[in-house]
C-alpha cells in the first residue's frame, strides 16, 4: 500500500527529509534527493516575514522541479496572517503546505508561533482551519508530543486537526520543554496511529540515526514514515542506506572519501549558484565537519576550509584532503 498525502504518492514507506533552520536550502536539499529522499520541506518560512516581502522569507520559497515532492513550511502566531501566508505559499507552487507547530526555539515561542501553539489547541485548530480554506494543496502538519510531560496532547492536536482537513501530521516525540535533550519516546505516535479515527498518515520524528534504528522503529512503532533531520547533515547517504537496509536487512558500504569529495563539492557548487560566491561560501562552513566526521587528524583542514573565501583554494583544500584520505578505510568511517 502506497502512503499518499492527496494526490501525492510517496510509496511504500516514505523518508522524509526534516525541515531545518539554516540546513534545509536548495543546495542541502539536491544532494539528499541524489541520495534517496521521498519528500523534502524547505526551511521555515515566517507568515509575518511573506506579509512583509522580506527578502530571506521570499527567497526560501525558491523551489526546483527535480525537488518534487516538496512542500513549503510556514509559521507564525496570527490567524489570518497565516492565512495570507497559506496563499502566498500555495502561489509559489509547491506539492504541499506544511505548518509548523514543533519549533521550540525561545524567540519563536514567545511570538506566539510554532510549539507554543500546543498550549492553545483551539486557536491551533481556527488556524489549521484557515491555512486550509485557503490553499487549493494539501496542508500538513509538523508537531510534538506536547508542551512538557504534564501536558501530552498530541493525541487530540491528531483527532481535531484532521477533523479540519490536513491531510498528514509529523510527530516529534519530544515536548517542546525537552528542546532537542533526552531520547525521543515514540509510544504516544503509535498510540495515534492506532486511533480508529485517524486516517490521515502519520510520521515519526526524532532520533533516528541508523538504519537499524530505522527498521525497528518502523516494526515497533507502526507508523507511515520516517523523518530524519539531524542525521542527515553532512550525511545525506543515510537515506540510500535505511531504504538498502530495509530491502536486504544488510548494511550499505559507508560513502568513500571521493564520494564525501563529490557531494561536499556538489553542496559548495549549489549554494555558491543560489546565493553568490560570497554568502554561498560563508554558509557552506558549517557542513565541512559534518562531511568529514569520523577522519583521524582532519581538524587542520576543517580549519583551513571554515577560514578560507576563495573558490578555487577551497577546491584545492578539497583534492589535498581526497590525496591525503585515499586510502582511508570507509567501513572504519563514523556516519
Amino acid at each position: 500500500m502506497s502512503v499518499k498525502i492527496g494526490n501525492i504518492d510517496l510509496g511504500e514507506f516514505p523518508l522524509l527529509l526534516a525541515p531545518m533552520e539554516d540546513v534545509s536550502d536548495p543546495p542541502f536539499r539536491f544532494v539528499c534527493k541524489q541520495n534517496g529522499v521521498d519528500m523534502m520541506y524547505t526551511e521555515f518560512i515566517s507568515s509575518e516575514g511573506l506579509i512583509r516581502d522580506a527578502a530571506k522569507s521570499l527567497q526560501k520559497l525558491d523551489i526546483f522541479e527535480y525537488e518534487r515532492p516538496i512542500g513549503i513550511q510556514i509559521f507564525g502566531g496570527d490567524i489570518e496572517h497565516m492565512r495570507e501566508a497559506s496563499e502566498i505559499a500555495s502561489a509559489a507552487n509547491p506539492d504541499l503546505v506544511d505548518i509548523n507547530y514543533g519549533c521550540p526555539v525561545k524567540n519563536v515561542v514567545c511570538k506566539g508561533a510554532g510549539s507554543s501553539l500546543l498550549r492553545d489547541i483551539d486557536k491551533m485548530v481556527k488556524m489549521t482551519e484557515a491555512v486550509v480554506k485557503a490553499s487549493h494543496l494539501p496542508v500538513t502538519v509538523k508537531t510534538r508530543l506536547g508542551w512538557d510531560d504534564d501536558s501530552k496532547n498530541v493525541y487530540e492536536v491528531a483527532e481535531r486537526l484532521q477533523d479540519v482537513g490536513i491531510q498528514a501530521l509529523t510527530i516529534h516525540g519530544r515536548t517542546r520543554a525537552q528542546l532537542y535533550k533526552g531520547e525521543a519516546d515514540w509510544s504516544l505516535i503509535r498510540e495515534i496511529k492506532r486511533n480508529p479515527r485517524i486516517k490521515i498518515p502519520i510520521f515519526g520524528n526524532g532520533d533516528i540515526d541508523s538504519p537499524e534504528k530505522a527498521a525497528n522503529w518502523r516494526m515497533e512503532y507502526e507508523v507511515d514514515g520516517i523523518m530524519i533531520g539531524r542525521a542527515a547533515i553532512g550525511y545525506p547517504w543515510i537515506f540510500r542506506e535505511v531504504k538498502h537496509f530495509f530491502k536486504t536487512g544488510e548494511h550499505l558500504a559507508g560513502p568513500t572519501i571521493e564520494e564525501r569529495i563529490d557531494v561536499c563539492r556538489t553542496h559548495l557548487e549549489k549554494s555558491i549558484e543560489w546565493k553568490g560566491p560570497k554568502t554561498g561560501v560563508f554558509e557552506m562552513r558549517l557542513h565541512y565537519a559534518n562531511y568529514f566526521k569520523g577522519l583521524p587528524d582532519f581538524k587542520p583542514y576543517r580549519m583551513r576550509l571554515v577560514s578560507e573565501g576563495d573558490i578555487s583554494n577551497i577546491y584545492s583544500i578539497l583534492d589535498e584532503v581526497a590525496e591525503k584520505f585515499a586510502n582511508y578505510d570507509p567501513a572504519n568511517q563514523l556516519a
